[in-house]
């Protein structure tokens, strides 16, 4: 990471408590976004992490608390399968959040899976730009996980996707899952008035010191792509994510 992009760090005793200052950042980022603009935009991201972040965003706790009535939800990235299969982003934020909220369907943006990956990027492309006109595209707020392998959103290391300098989504065939991805590009991510990153877990320290620590290897740790250029970049993550950070996790726990 470059310095002037340092992120945010919100380092909690546990996974829960991880959730909860997600979605407390979650209804404030959206709260803003009404107040100033009426309506307020997030990309949502798959994978198992953010399914409980849904779960709990869609609970008597919080949902209440967000106007849910004038959010626009779109896909940081998607598999190349259909709607209904388990593998689906989009399936599975309609079971843990969108069908919970009864978001209605003219709220919801989703990759159609049912044309060719290239042709769906293209599209997606256009529906974000349509969403967004006469303005530019600018999210209020884009969550992403990271893998082990230090990827996000469907950004992998060593795919031609980490390279792009245009801010659209894109098809990318990886090689390590034999299958294809829709994804959002660096640079459209880094349009978005908010990143937050959710990490927790033992098994995502070494990728969590490597984005945050290490030389800027994009190849090798796609994540450090991720530098909003007039926004802020939130990580959320426990204390078993950050163990190998050392003095760096003291930047701002809790």
């Amino acid at each position: 990471m470059e310095k002037n992009n340092l992120p945010e760090l919100h380092i909690a005793s546990s996974s829960e408590e991880v959730l909860r200052q997600l979605a407390d950042f979650f209804r404030d980022s959206a709260l803003k976004a009404v107040a100033a603009q009426v309506q307020f935009s997030v990309a949502l991201s798959g994978g198992n992490s953010p399914r409980k972040l849904f779960e709990l965003l869609a609970s008597a706790e919080y949902r209440d608390q967000i106007p849910w009535e004038k959010g626009a939800f779109f896909f940081g990235d998607e598999r190349n399968v259909p709607h209904d299969d388990p593998e689906s982003n989009y399936g599975m934020a309609k079971a843990a959040l969108l069908d919970p909220l009864g978001i209605k369907a003219e709220q919801v943006f989703a990759v159609n899976t049912a044309l060719p990956p290239e042709q769906a990027a293209q599209q997606y492309t256009q529906d974000i730009e349509q969403f967004f006109a006469p303005y530019a595209v600018r999210f209020d707020l884009i969550l992403l996980g990271l893998g082990d392998n230090s990827h996000t959103a469907s950004l992998f290391p060593h795919t031609p996707v980490l390279h792009t300098t245009e801010a659209n989504v894109q098809a990318v065939f990886v090689e390590e899952k034999q299958a294809y991805r829709i994804t959002f590009t660096a640079p459209l991510i880094n349009q978005a008035r908010a990143v937050a990153f959710l990490v927790y877990g033992g098994d995502k320290a070494l990728a969590v010191k490597r984005v945050l620590t290490a030389d800027r290897q994009i190849e090798e740790y796609p994540a450090q792509l991720i530098a909003p250029t007039s926004g802020n970049v939130q990580w959320f993550i426990d204390q078993a994510a950050a163990a190998e950070l050392g003095q760096l996790g003291a930047i701002n726990p809790g």
